[in-house]
């Protein structure tokens, strides 16, 4: 691989993750820059620019690059990947050596997004870049083993996508990639308050409510928080006490699409690779997966046993990275 650093990135609609192999996860930033609305200067990059979201004046614009798990606007994330890759591409041998980069892509991807995605790594200082499928990726980062033959199923669920995968071999057998994740459990509550109290709640505050006492399976302690946020028909301040039986209520449409896209993969997958997954169970990763009762929701319906994965908002970072010692097993992981 020569003698840069071997990268791999997960490259998230809400978070950028990235992996140096010898070292582990190295940062963990918002997928945020912030503009200069006028003269398109770049004022913040990560952590600092996710903190004015929602919060600043017309002159400052907090963006985010990527939505439902592709590139939306390319100069954007090249600027923000230079950025971070600096922070990580440090010493003595990165003044002379470029890192190799792995980043992954969602399972369903079109030429000019996969071109996109490389482009903007290129630009942004890899020597070389590949591509591996986002599921394949969650699924050597959960440690399962996935060049034998036989199948293995990852539920991975992001901040813009959810992409599901039956694996055998290091290929997807069946496969199935939706833009219903964490940022439309977030829309979701933002919606239901609105519609249920005339209020308006902002995107930090759907987030907190759907960490704190968000659940996609009834809890079995009833959860409460105070919100604030502004009344639409007196446009004053407003403060709601909501509990999780409300968000269960706020929920139940994205989370029942997520069981639909993978009742739809289970009904494709070969009868032998089904019986793979009867005995081993299915895998969940992603950050999104940490919404309370997902996995126990998806137990109750399909009726196989669901494994959250240890560290499961790191597992597409970590696989990224690992995938670059097995990468000539590797069919569609592409230059």
């Amino acid at each position: 691989m020569g003698l840069g650093l071997n990268i791999g990135i997960d490259l998230g609609t809400a978070t950028v993750i990235i992996y140096v192999v010898g070292k582990g996860i190295v940062l963990r930033e918002p997928a945020v820059v912030a503009l200069h609305s006028k003269t398109g200067k770049v004022l913040a990059v990560g952590e600092s620019a996710s903190l004015m979201l929602g919060r600043t004046p017309d002159i400052v614009q907090a963006v985010r690059p990527l939505r439902d798990g592709v590139i939306s606007d390319f100069q954007v994330t090249e600027v923000m990947l230079k950025s971070f890759i600096s922070r990580v591409n440090t010493g003595f041998l990165a003044r002379y050596f470029k890192p190799t980069i792995v980043v992954c892509v969602p399972s369903v991807i079109t030429q000019v997004e996969t071109r996109a995605v490389e482009d903007a790594c290129r630009n942004a200082g890899a020597k070389d870049v590949y591509l591996i499928r986002e599921p394949v990726a969650a699924a050597i980062g959960a440690g399962i083993d996935i060049t034998q033959a036989s199948g293995s199923m990852v539920v991975d669920i992001g901040g813009g996508t959810t992409d599901i995968a039956v694996i055998s071999l290091c290929q997807p057998v069946v496969s199935c990639s939706i833009k219903i994740a964490g940022d439309k459990f977030d829309d979701a509550i933002i919606k239901y308050v609105r519609r249920k109290y005339n209020v308006l709640i902002g995107e930090q505050t759907a987030e907190e409510l759907k960490i704190n006492i968000g659940c996609a399976y009834p809890r079995e302690e009833e959860l409460n928080m105070e919100v604030r946020g502004r009344n639409l028909v007196t446009g004053m301040p407003a403060t709601l006490a909501l509990n999780s039986t409300e968000m269960l209520e706020a929920l139940e449409e994205p989370v029942s699409q997520i069981f639909e896209a993978v009742h739809s993969v289970l009904e494709r997958t070969p009868p032998e690779l089904m019986a793979d997954i009867s005995q081993r169970g299915l895998v969940m990763t992603g950050g999104g997966t940490l919404l309370y009762g997902l996995d126990l929701m998806l137990a109750a319906k399909i009726g196989i046993e669901v494994l959250v994965a240890e560290d499961a908002e790191s597992c597409v970072a970590i696989g990224t990275g690992l995938a670059l010692g097995i990468m000539e097993k590797f069919g569609d992981l592409a230059n």
